[in-house]
This record gives C-alpha cells, structure tokens and sequence, in this order.
C-alpha cells in the first residue's frame, strides 16, 4: 500500500469563462490575494503553466481592457501569491501576443510589466520560443 500527497494545483482550473469571471473579479482586488481564499489560490495555481493556445483563445472573446486587466493582475499575482510562479510558462506570455495581433499593445504596458515582475520571461517570452 502506498501513500500519496493531494496536491490542490494539481486538480487544475480550466480557462472557462467563469474562471476568467473570476479571474477579472480578482484583478479589480488589491495584492498580495486579491481577494481569493486559499482555495482558489490553490486552485487557479494550474492556470500559470496552461498551453499558450489556452490563454490566446480566451483572449479572443475579451475585450482589449479586460486583456490588459489579466495582464496586470498575472504579473502582480507571480510575485504575491505563492505558487503562482511560472517563468516562460506565464499567461502573460500569450495574453501581450493577442493584444499584438489585434495592434491594441501599448509600449506603456511593457514597462509597467518590466517594472512590476522579477520573472526575465516577462512580458515577451522566451527567446527560443520565439524563433
């Protein structure tokens, strides 16, 4: 007989749109919760290392400030909330590409993300992801 850990992160949040509710909800809270319980800290863990695609669909059925709301929030939130680091997995990643495809990404933003995150990835991604 084995013993395992539970680990909440690992149920994984799916990117639907109540989770994004949510998500948009929280991102209008201050840091470093954001008024999420614990649970849902543990919970929407998983959302930091979702597929890119994951994120760019999601983004496609935002408005332009809803987009950049997320932006904020998941660059304040890697900092603040335990868990929640992802590297050049972080939805920021994919959410500043769809705002680039729709030509609605400001410069402002990418110095308010550089200014705002110790995560290197930020908020372009990965150079050989790039290539």
């Amino acid at each position: 007989m084995s013993v395992e850990s539970f680990d909440p992160a690992a149920t994984g949040a799916s990117v639907d749109e109540a989770t994004v509710e949510r998500l948009l909800q929280a991102a209008s809270e201050a840091a470093p919760e954001f008024g999420l319980s614990a649970l849902e800290r543990a919970h929407f863990a998983s959302l930091m290392n979702q597929a890119p695609a994951v994120w760019g669909d999601a983004a496609a059925k935002l408005t332009t400030e809803q987009v950049e709301s997320l932006i904020r929030f998941f660059t304040l939130a890697e900092e603040s909330i335990s868990g929640w680091q992802s590297g050049a997995k972080s939805p920021v990643i994919p959410l500043v590409k769809a705002l680039k495809a729709r030509g609605d990404y400001q410069r402002e933003l990418t110095q308010w993300i550089k200014a705002n995150t110790g995560n290197r990835f930020l908020p372009h991604g990965s150079l050989m992801d790039r290539l």
